[in-house]
């Protein structure tokens, strides 16, 4: 593993100002994002996955404000930018979103300029980041078309969106993310209501071009099967917080967060009786304006420690071969 990381993410804090309060949807998260290394951000919905993705890319939407942490990138030429201080709007931050950091975003419909062919909307990427020729994006555009799978590139280079399926939609996305040869993708479940053919042949291309291109890779998730595929490292996210974090043989063979263990429990295995029943986390995930003291897991963890885990939040701590944010593995506590 390269020892300086691409992204390197510290104590991040996304807040949205709503007129009911604060909602805390990315809350003091640590994370790095390394060469030809892949990522995986795992959770349920609402966790704080896509926001934690969108604050790396300075594209939260208002009243959403990063408001505490750093996201330092390394780029090629071994200067460091902090994008969270970055000027909104800057030709710096400009230079780097689509060209240095590019992202797939969950739904290429509302991604994609519906009144716009899919050949523009990539041209106008490339001509924007390089120096080349109307003609020679054109042709950039195609063949990435036919790189990524869509067949009769030059004909699909005319189409509209609502033209494609899902699947082509999906891999004009990916092509306009790769259109400029990013050091990091960020991927934001890019196989999302796509049938398994085509999500396995997505997956793989990510990988083969992450290999082609020494690309870091963030691929968001809740899809365990996806996790255990593509994934070297894994981040476990809940309310906003990393909870676990670690490679993907440690995460997998021995979990050591209560909620870690809790989602790979309720997945289906083979050779269970009909009439067994799922293991299934007992509760809901609390309203985020109604954020429990301490640990955030509490009111759903069956190993919950009554003074303990209700009055201090803990903190990433070694625990095994992760880290994980558990009183279970810290043998030193103090008094608030």
């Amino acid at each position: 593993m390269p020892t300086e990381p691409l992204v390197e993410i510290r104590n991040l804090r996304t807040h949205f100002f709503t007129d009911d309060g604060v909602v805390k949807a990315v809350e003091g998260v640590d994370l790095d994002i390394f060469a030809n290394r892949t990522l995986c951000i795992l959770g349920e919905s609402g966790c704080g996955k896509s926001i934690m993705a969108r604050s790396i890319l300075r594209i939260v939407d208002a009243p959403g404000k990063i408001v505490d942490g750093s996201i330092i990138y390394h780029n090629a030429t071994g200067q460091s930018v902090d994008l969270a201080r970055a000027r909104n709007g800057s030709r710096q931050l400009r230079d780097i979103r689509g060209q240095d950091i590019a992202m797939i975003f969950q739904e290429p419909m509302s991604s994609l300029g519906p009144i716009q062919k899919i050949g523009r909307q990539i041209t106008e990427t490339i001509l924007l980041h390089r120096k080349v020729t109307k003609a020679e994006a054109k042709e950039i555009a195609i063949d990435l078309l036919d790189r990524v799978g869509i067949p009769q590139p030059a004909r699909r280079f005319d189409s509209y969106p609502f033209e494609l399926s899902g699947g082509m939609r999906q891999r004009a996305m990916i092509a306009m993310a790769l259109s400029c040869q990013p050091r990091l993708l960020i991927a934001d479940e890019p196989t999302t209501a796509l049938d398994v053919t085509t999500q396995a042949q997505i997956l793989d291309l990510i990988a083969e071009l992450k290999e082609e291109l020494q690309m870091g890779v963030m691929l968001i998730t809740h899809d365990l099967g996806v996790v255990a595929e593509v994934a070297g490292d894994v981040a476990v996210m809940y309310m906003g917080k990393v909870v676990e974090k670690g490679d993907v043989f440690s995460i997998f063979e021995a979990p050591q967060h209560p909620y870690t263990r809790a989602l790979l429990e309720s997945v289906p295995r083979m050779g269970g009786g009909r009439r067994d029943r799922l293991p299934a986390i007992r509760g809901m995930v609390p309203h985020p304006l109604a954020r429990p003291s301490g640990c955030t897991f509490r009111t759903r963890c069956d190993h919950a420690m009554a003074g303990i885990c209700d009055r201090s939040e803990p903190v990433l701590t070694p625990a095994g071969e992760t880290q994980a944010a558990c009183f279970l593995h810290i043998t030193e506590m103090t008094d608030d």
